[in-house]
């Protein structure tokens, strides 16, 4: 027996595996979501198997499902332009009667589902170039190293996650989730801009302009023909009438995923791949066995924040968010390696993933570790991350200060 122990974590052996999953699976997800996670481990496994040479690597068949999901998506704006031009019709030929009211009704619906491109909202904690020349430095560098445009602005927000996308029609945004950068080591970090700017390097169809908004056309759809809860008599007929819609909606949407689902599991891989090269296979491995305990992330950002209130309910009212990333950091650095060993194993028996369009998690780690161990094309020493976190100093005192005061998870 291999008892592994310690009393802030699950005790748990691992020589039989006893007690490894005591909560058990989390059940099978159902609705879109759950169709979403079964297509992304599906393809997930699938790709291991070709990416690691066991089952031929190929990329044929890429091209005739992504023209489909782009016809598809056109499709989709197709019917809103079709709405938008009826609607018209009905205000100028029905001026005075029900047929102007069903004109501007159209011309509503259509205008909510047209095509948006990302745009920065006013809620934004956007780092100018010139606020952080360092970081942004850190950030061309990387793109450099992966042969891509570097982005052109960086939001910092609470969510224990990162990503990049397109904002407008040309430039590019990284958002930082603050809660991972700040438990992530120096080359972690670089491993994580090499991830998310190797989405850059390799194409995502999926969140590209055509398929990307379509899909946010349909989540619209969607929305509307949701059913209404604790309905009367009128809107039960009405959930009951929108039922086809709704099945409808679910299924082109459903498809769309099918049809990106190669593309897109191909492009976390290679986006890992970029991730290893940027920062070292051991960066790029580490950032994944954070990634794996995102909930113990969430869970201490409760603790530490709930903890905080607490103590400033006693001082006229006043929160204090000092020391907050730093509590969070020293946790995350506290956890042995046999938890992260246990949730690396929870992950396999569960097919654990960052979201439901992520290939499952360990397959991702396994993958990484099963060449030849590439080193850092990029390197940030403690001068350098001494500057970057100077840089951030102020954002990070306000998103603490802010996380207390509102409590985590309602920012």
């Amino acid at each position: 027996m291999e008892i592994r122990s310690d009393r802030r974590f699950t005790t748990w052996c691992a020589a039989c595996d006893w007690n490894v999953d005591p909560q058990g699976p989390d059940g099978r997800k159902r609705g879109l979501d759950g169709v979403r996670r079964r297509i992304a481990q599906r393809y997930g496994v699938r790709l291991f198997d070709e990416l690691n040479g066991e089952g031929g690597g190929g990329s044929a068949g890429r091209t005739v499902p992504g023209l489909l999901a782009f016809a598809l998506a056109l499709a989709v704006h197709g019917l809103t332009l079709v709405l938008a031009a009826i609607g018209l019709l009905g205000v100028i030929r029905g001026w005075g009667g029900l047929g102007m009211a069903f004109g501007l009704f159209l011309l509503a619906l259509a205008w909510s589902l047209r095509p948006r491109l990302n745009r920065l909202s006013d809620d934004d904690r956007v780092l100018l170039r010139a606020d952080a020349p360092e970081l942004y430095a850190l950030v061309d560098e990387v793109a450099a190293a992966l042969g891509t445009r570097s982005v052109d602005t960086v939001v910092v927000d609470v969510d224990a996650n990162a990503s990049v996308t397109q904002l407008g029609l040309r430039r590019r945004l990284l958002t930082l989730g603050l809660p991972l950068w700040e438990v992530l080591s120096p080359q972690q970090r670089i491993a994580l801009l090499g991830h998310e700017l190797g989405h850059f390097t390799h194409g995502d169809t999926r969140h590209g302009m055509v398929v990307g908004t379509a899909c946010r056309s349909l989540g619209t759809w969607l929305y509307y023909v949701q059913p209404t809860p604790n309905p009367n008599v009128i809107q039960a007929i009405t959930n009951l009438a929108c039922v086809p819609l709704r099945l409808l909606i679910t299924g082109v949407l459903a498809l769309l995923d099918l049809l990106t689902a190669r593309a897109s599991q191909r492009g976390e891989y290679l986006a890992d791949a970029a991730a290893a090269h940027a920062g070292s296979t051991e960066g790029a491995v580490g950032l994944m066995d954070r990634l794996m305990v995102t909930d113990s992330i969430v869970t201490t950002l409760h603790r530490e924040t709930n903890s905080r209130r607490m103590r400033g309910s006693g001082r006229g009212g006043r929160h204090d968010g000092d020391g907050l990333w730093e509590a969070l950091a020293a946790h995350l650095d506290s956890v042995p390696e046999s938890e992260f060993e246990r949730q690396r194993r929870v992950g396999a028996l569960r097919g654990h993933s960052v979201d439901a369009t992520h290939p499952p998690t360990h397959l991702r780690r396994r993958l990484l570790l099963s060449g030849a161990p590439a080193s850092a094309a990029v390197t940030a020493g403690d001068s350098r991350t001494e500057r970057i976190a100077g840089e951030l100093a102020e954002v990070r005192g306000t998103l603490a200060r802010e996380v207390v005061r509102d409590g985590y998870g309602n920012l």
